[in-house]
């Protein structure tokens, strides 16, 4: 009886002993490439499902947004396009960083809007000299901006250094699409040089100093009222503008009119640089009229 006992615990012993064998075997045939390892309870569970995925970041929808509102606009400005004398558009957002162009780097004369590249040369070329504006430079530029007065501007221009000077004072401000014209009215720009250098005058990184910048928004933001047209049609109630326009009966176009516009609209979710060049127009107020429509269709669109 105590024999057979002692039998029984011995082929238990050893089975035990086997089983221990055999798993120590299979784990090292796994290691080598072969074998099956005995698995525990824990293994034998469902295994867990792989995660989820996150979906798109927010930077990623908004990009999708964008490209939407982009493509929507593309088509809203060819179809206005169509009927229309030839027109450009560029909107930088602030906010964002991102630049919107339709026909961006097609080139115009500038007419009037010249005299926003002439005033910041001026401001440039005092800041070089480490001095202010004297009183004569601040009635001529106040009369150039605000009134589009042509004497003025062409007194600020030969007293620069006219074509030459200019020039250099755009390539300091990153105009790369601009051609000074000695005539300064017939100067060549596009809609992305423009709102370039529309950013120079808001922009804390910009050559010109705080107190350039903000003589600059002064003057653009007190044009006189008839004066007031073009990109500030854009603006909502409440939120503040700053412009410059030009016009002008191109007798080379059979007297058909230039009409730009150039700007800002700021409020409280709202900060872009609006650029709208033009040419052919029969008459001015059809000109204001296009320039106004293009503005607001980037509004539209866009949602800014």
């Amino acid at each position: 009886m105590r024999r057979t006992r002692n039998l029984i615990l011995l082929i238990a012993a050893v089975g035990i002993l086997g089983g221990s064998i055999l798993v120590a075997k299979g784990m090292s045939d796994d290691e080598s490439g072969g074998g099956t390892v005995p698995v525990s309870g824990a293994a034998l569970a469902s295994p867990k499902s792989s995660p989820s995925p996150t979906g798109p970041s927010p930077e990623e929808l908004a990009a999708r947004e964008r490209a939407k509102r982009v493509k929507a606009l593309d088509a809203a400005l060819k179809k206005y396009a169509a009927n229309q004398p030839e027109f450009s558009v560029a909107v930088l957002d602030r906010k964002t960083g991102e630049v919107y162009a339709f026909r961006g780097d097609e080139r115009y004369e500038t007419a009037s809007v010249v005299k926003v590249q002439v005033l910041a040369c001026l401001l440039l070329t005092a800041q070089d000299d480490g001095r202010k504006l004297t009183a004569n430079e601040r009635a001529l530029a106040d009369k150039m901006i605000r009134l589009s007065d042509n004497a003025s501007t062409t007194s600020l221009f030969n007293s620069l250094g006219r074509q030459s000077a200019i020039s250099a004072c755009n390539k300091r401000l990153g105009l790369t699409q601009t051609r000074v014209n000695s005539a300064w009215g017939l100067t060549q720009t596009t809609v992305k040089d423009q709102v370039k250098l529309l950013a120079q005058l808001v922009d804390p990184k910009s050559k010109l100093t705080a107190a350039s910048r903000t003589y600059a928004f002064k003057l653009m933001n007190t044009v006189v009222p008839d004066q007031d047209w073009g990109v500030p049609a854009a603006a909502k109630t409440g939120e503040k503008f700053t412009v410059k326009n030009g016009w002008l009966p191109r007798s080379t176009e059979n007297n058909r009119w230039i009409i730009n516009s150039v700007g800002r609209i700021t409020g409280k979710t709202t900060d872009v640089s609006i650029a709208v060049l033009s040419h052919g127009h029969v008459g001015m107020d059809g000109g204001i009229a296009v320039v106004e429509r293009a503005a607001k269709l980037t509004r539209t669109h866009l949602k800014y």
